[in-house]
């Protein structure tokens, strides 16, 4: 039997450092929240391949739904030889997006792709160029995504240069000093010294941001934006990639604001594991693309097409949205418990919108002092007793849980459980 570190000495041969992997396992087979390596060792999976199975590995319906496409054809290229599962996704997903007046989608394979077309639509619509984005953000690997993305490691150090035009606001954190008035100013700042308002294409932001920290956007800067951008005709773009369908206990995690985007991007869990992604948005603002001009050879996969049909019908069958509110608040309220007990690692700064959930580890009981190395030596600990936690933020401070939205409860508690096991001094 080929063993895990086998197969991590092949990989060190065989594949560039700069992938990054996070556990030290070699996935075998996976079932909703559960997956095994090729040791036969069992893992609870708090990650979901980074949110990309919010209705969990190998749903039945989305497998079922892959297989019947498969049996018909693979691919024929949308561009060649269109198929009526794009129409019929474009349509649900234009019905189901906070956009105010017709929208319209047009599919592709990769968050980041999305996101370079959600700039290029814009720039057509506005005839404009620059672009305005946040610290923190995180929009994609790509050269406009990587430019947007406001972290320099690892994402960005040794790349440039990269694409000009793209400016960086502060975004509101509390526990780092940043409040919606200091984002909101530094706008108006930005206008004055940098880019003339009319000169700006698109500001373009996450609901809740993800590898920056799980840090949801408050209401008043997101209103603020959109206010700013129907002043100036700047199209606001809302990153939807991680935090889209049914993930934060909306549809869309936007929707906590009340705020309607121009256009709005969307992957990871659309596919339900399988690459898709869709930019939807203002049906006049898509059309500003001369034919052509958007596309990819492998752009809305007919069997990508087919899963995501079937990932929608899940979430509204088995209300998912629902179920995101009420597992978010069990856990969020576990958390909290964690904190106040000093037989575990200082945790804080508890944060959620549904179920995207994150918390620091911390250098003391009541600090604001985040600490890193620590949070890092739990995740390896969680996967040693058999859990898969990721971290993120700005320095790898937090650890996030994205567990799928159908996991049983019983697996849920087995995981919060091993949880506190790795949170054990």
């Amino acid at each position: 039997m080929t063993s895990n570190a086998e197969l991590l000495q092949r990989r060190a041969g065989a594949v560039p450092r700069g992938v990054a992997t996070a556990m030290s396992i070699f996935a075998d087979r996976a079932e909703n929240a559960e997956l095994w390596d090729i040791e036969g060792r069992r893992f609870i999976d708090f990650a979901a391949g980074i949110a990309v199975l919010n209705v969990g590995h190998r749903h039945p319906k989305v497998v079922a739904a892959a297989r019947k496409q498969l049996d018909r054809f693979t691919h024929t290229a949308f561009q060649v030889a269109a198929y009526e599962s794009y129409i019929e996704l474009a349509e649900r997903l234009n019905k189901l997006a906070p956009i105010d007046g017709p929208a319209k989608t047009i599919l592709f394979s990769t968050g980041a792709e999305a996101v370079e077309n959600a700039i290029k639509i814009a720039r057509v619509a506005t005839r404009r160029s620059a672009v305005v984005a946040f610290t923190g953000a995180f929009h994609g690997r790509s050269f406009m995504a990587m430019s947007l993305t406001g972290k320099t490691m690892p994402y960005k150090r040794g790349f440039g240069p990269l694409p000009g035009g793209v400016y960086h606001l502060p975004f509101p954190v509390a526990h780092y000093g940043v409040s919606v008035e200091d984002s909101l100013h530094g706008l108006h700042m930005l206008f004055k010294a940098d880019v003339a308002a009319e000169e700006v294409a698109a500001i373009i932001i996450e609901p809740v941001q993800g590898e920056g920290g799980f840090f949801a956007a408050p209401p008043e800067l997101l209103k603020g934006l959109r206010e700013i951008c129907d002043k100036y005709g700047i199209v606001l773009i809302v990153d939807e990639v991680q935090t889209g369908f049914a993930r934060t206990g909306y549809m869309f995690g936007i929707e906590y604001s009340g705020v309607k985007p121009d256009l709005i991007t969307v992957a990871k869990s659309l596919g339900g594991g399988f690459p898709l992604s869709a930019v939807i948005g203002r049906a006049e603002l898509m059309d500003a693309v001369d034919p052509g001009g958007l596309g990819g050879t492998y752009a809305g996969s007919p069997v990508a097409c087919a899963a995501a049909l079937a990932v929608l019908d899940v979430i509204e069958e088995e209300n998912l949205i629902e179920r995101a509110k009420v597992l978010g608040e069990r856990v969020v309220a576990e958390l909290i418990e964690f904190a106040a007990r000093k037989d575990l690692q200082p945790i804080g700064h508890i944060r959620a919108l549904g179920s995207m959930i994150a918390f620091d580890l911390l250098k003391a009981h009541g600090s604001d002092e985040v600490d890193a190395p620590a949070t890092q030596a739990v995740i390896k600990r969680a996967q040693a007793l058999g859990l898969i936690v990721l971290g993120c933020g700005s320095q790898g401070e937090a650890i996030r849980l994205l567990f799928p939205l159908t996991i049983s409860d019983a697996v849920l508690r087995e995981g919060m459980g091993l949880l506190e096991q790795a949170l054990g001094v």
